[in-house]
């Protein structure tokens, strides 16, 4: 027998849900995004179930995202209803665990990426280990920011927001609490008693099991990402950095170099129009983009060289950022 790819059951207090693919990094397939669903709609209303609490199998990740390979192998093949399922019902499962009436508890102990972002950011509580790493590195496979990462990530401090949308720099451990991806930090060797605590007694012992922030790594850069990120383009942005002409502007220029530079485009574009929607409508944006974005030839390069061949030579068209055409991205967001 297989094993189930998400298992879920009562214990005390709490709903369980473990993302049960460690192999796999804990990614979320259609099948997993279901069954996470339906364990958060028959709790609901569940009067024994005070919370929920979700993890990740193993030690290497909470969860690495979505499965990507199968999006582009069904973009590829023409197959629209499966590509547009995905997508449709991960995003319902965001917007439900935004909106869920009872405690959401994400336990991040490893990699949290993409589509593990999206089931952990939007609950009200997000612990995260020293062994936690969250990053949207979406620009890097021709894609953008989802799972409601436009609604969150313009609402960040200044523009880190936008800085880790566009360049997918990871923020690990308790620089995750910072930046505003989690809200306590827990030491890896105390998560087990965590969990048990919190069968046995619910969110109030969030606080009694979280230790003090050291300092946030990214501090030293702040002031310049506010400056370099707050530009109202890419250009703007790149302009900026160069004036900068600093080591840490000198590394974001190649960090973004490398990116899809029309991923680049529209990702800061649905970002800056994020900043003043609800998340309901921020998740419909990006509904809308998906089915365009996942036919680009980007996308479909991005994810072979990143995922599937794994040469990390994508090649991107354009291949510049100078050579990016603001209005075709402009028809491509509508």
């Amino acid at each position: 027998m297989t094993e189930e790819s998400v298992v879920v059951r009562r214990d005390g207090r709490t709903g369980r849900i473990l993302l049960n693919r460690p192999k796999a990094l804990n990614a979320l397939d259609l099948p997993m995004i279901r069954a996470c669903a339906e364990a958060l709609e028959a709790w609901r209303n569940d009067p024994a179930v005070h919370a929920v609490v979700i993890e990740g199998a193993g030690e290497r990740a909470f969860c690495a995202g979505g499965d990507i390979r199968a999006v582009r192998s069904h973009a590829m093949a023409g197959e629209i209803e499966p590509v547009e399922s995905f997508f449709a019902e991960e995003y319902a499962l965001n917007r439900a665990i935004a909106e869920y009436p009872k405690p959401y508890v994400a336990l991040i102990d490893g990699i949290c990426m993409g589509g593990g972002i999206g089931v952990s950011v939007h609950g009200a509580y997000r612990v995260a280990t020293e062994h936690a790493m969250f990053a949207m590195p979406e620009t890097a496979i021709g894609f953008f920011p989802d799972i409601g990462a436009t609604y969150f990530l313009p609402r960040l401090p200044g523009s880190l927001g936008m800085y880790l949308g566009l360049t997918g720099t990871r923020v690990q451990g308790a620089d995750a609490v910072h930046a505003g991806f989690a809200t306590h930090f827990v030491p890896r060797s105390q998560l087990a008693a965590l969990s048990a605590a919190l069968a046995e007694d619910g969110v109030a012992v969030l606080g009694p099991h979280a230790v003090p922030l050291p300092p946030f790594a990214l501090a030293p850069q702040r002031a310049a990402i506010d400056r370099c990120f707050s530009a109202d383009s890419v250009p703007g942005i790149i302009a900026r950095l160069e004036a900068d002409g600093g080591d840490w502007a000198q590394q974001t220029l190649a960090t973004l170099r490398g990116m899809s530079p029309s991923s680049l485009f529209w990702s800061f574009e649905i970002i800056r129009r994020g900043a003043a929607t609800t998340l309901p409508q921020a998740l419909e944006a990006e509904l809308l983009l998906t089915r365009t974005v996942t036919q680009h030839a980007d996308f479909q390069e991005g994810v072979r060289a990143m995922v599937v061949d794994k040469d990390r030579q994508p090649k991107w068209q354009p291949a510049r950022i100078e050579d990016v055409k603001p209005g075709e991205i402009a028809r491509l967001l509508g």
